[in-house]
């Protein structure tokens, strides 16, 4: 799941994270921890401009100190960035980040990149925006070698070059998940001959199995092998029957009745879901997430 109060945008925010802080985040991971979900993710704004602040909110958390700090309080749930708009920072910076962090946690972090969509935000940190594809597909060349074994990673691109600088300590996992965010006909490429995984960005049901039919067309005549993840983004969810408006998207219903709909995606070709709840509570949220552990998730 995407947690809540670290990112505030007025398409899926609840009204209760607005007065909501460390403290709620911690409640929530943990419950998530407890309740074996496979990864907490925190999304990546530098700042948000005042033309799209009335919709976004300027509320947005940094993704490594979010997952760090998180990640000492919980002790299986995998961490993921969703996504690091990692084309604003240089790739070593990045890696030193994730890397130090994937040390910390033991081996938990799933690094999710994507090219990014606020113009201001490169404008302000002197990256061209117009040619945020191409440095995003450098980084992740970049990255590979950066989060690979190497204490002194090498790299030689058209936009980044480094070779001879050590970085320890290095990633705990041998290799570190590179998932790639976003359903243009670009970010699609990039994931299927880039990344390890696909994360979509609001893709709806009815879309997703020409979206995956397309990876996996793009990656056999790469020749690529090995694991893939395919993702997708669930409508919102509630377990049971709501005495409230939940609103027409959501999935509401008894355990049974979720899995069955949510088994939907594994017959896609969907390998991980990332779910939302609604609520109006941290309680509230914090019930459903058990709930859904203990008697939806078994069905799946």
């Amino acid at each position: 799941m995407q947690l809540p109060v670290q990112s505030q945008s007025t398409l899926y925010a609840e009204g209760w994270e607005a007065e909501a802080g460390p403290e709620d985040l911690l409640h929530i991971a943990r419950a998530a921890d407890r309740s074996g979900f496979a990864y907490l993710a925190s999304c990546d704004h530098v700042g948000i401009p005042r033309r799209l602040a009335a919709a976004m909110s300027t509320i947005w958390y940094d993704p490594v100190a979010t997952l760090a700090f998180l990640a000492a309080a919980t002790e299986r749930v995998r961490l993921l960035s969703h996504v690091a708009i990692v084309g604003l920072r240089h790739p070593l910076l990045t890696a030193k980040q994730y890397a130090t962090l994937d040390h910390l946690s033991g081996g938990r972090l799933v690094l999710g990149v994507g090219a990014g969509h606020v113009q201001e935000e490169f404008e302000a940190l002197g990256v061209d925006f117009r040619q945020r594809g191409a440095v995003l597909d450098e980084c992740l060349d970049a990255l590979r070698a950066a989060l690979g074994p190497d204490e002194f990673p090498e790299h030689h691109g058209k936009l980044y070059d480094f070779e001879g600088l050590g970085q320890r300590p290095r990633p705990a996992q041998d290799r570190v998940p590179l998932w790639v965010g976003g359903s243009s006909p670009a970010a699609v490429r990039r994931a299927a001959l880039k990344g390890d995984g696909w994360l979509p960005q609001g893709d709806p049901r009815d879309r997703l199995p020409g979206q995956i039919a397309r990876i996996r067309e793009l990656r056999e005549q790469a020749g690529l092998q090995g694991m893939f993840t395919m993702g997708a983004i669930t409508e919102p969810l509630y377990v049971g029957r709501p005495r409230w408006d939940v609103g027409r998207r959501t999935l509401s219903g008894g355990p049974q009745e979720l899995a069955e709909s949510l088994r939907a995606y594994r017959a896609m070709g969907v390998h991980q879901i990332q779910v939302r709840f609604r609520s109006r509570s941290r309680t509230e949220l914090t019930d459903q997430i058990a709930a859904f552990g203990a008697e939806v998730a078994p069905h799946l």
